[in-house]
């Protein structure tokens, strides 16, 4: 068989596909990881009251908490320090937040904190997210 016979050219042709299928498939897989580790800080998920009792998270450890503000459980002192409860219907979070909250934050709506989690298991939060159902309507519109 000569270098040049039809079989030693396709044979050739079927390698360098594979070899290219090959590279191209590593190509891809790195650049997947590098998106991954580069979005790794850059998304946040957050715990609701009960995955974050079953996670056991040590105080100390940043967290996102999300669900519902307990009714009846906000509590202002005069020196801007909001005491509130965090569900989800079947466990409770005390959370702690000093600074103005957003406007859509109120008793039985939907919330997000983000902070760290103290000794006495509440999350000292430093950000506070409200959140709202598809039907809300600013104030004015309504």
């Amino acid at each position: 068989m000569s270098p040049l016979s039809p079989e030693s050219l396709y044979g050739r042709k079927r390698k360098q596909r594979i070899f290219f299928l090959g590279c191209s498939m590593l190509l891809l897989a790195a650049s997947v990881a590098l998106i991954a580790i580069a979005l790794e800080d850059t998304i946040t998920f957050f715990y609701t009251p009960t995955e974050l009792l079953e996670n056991n998270v040590d105080a100390g450890e940043s967290v996102r908490i999300g669900g519902m503000v307990v009714e009846g459980s906000v509590d202002l002192d005069p020196d801007g320090t909001i005491f509130f409860l965090v569900t989800d219907f079947s466990n409770t979070i005390p959370v702690v937040f000093k600074g103005i909250p957003p406007d859509l934050f109120a008793e039985g709506q939907g919330v997000i904190a983000e902070g760290v989690l103290n000794v006495q298991g509440a999350v000292d939060a430093v950000r506070i997210l409200a959140k709202h159902d598809e039907n809300y309507k600013p104030p004015g519109l309504q």
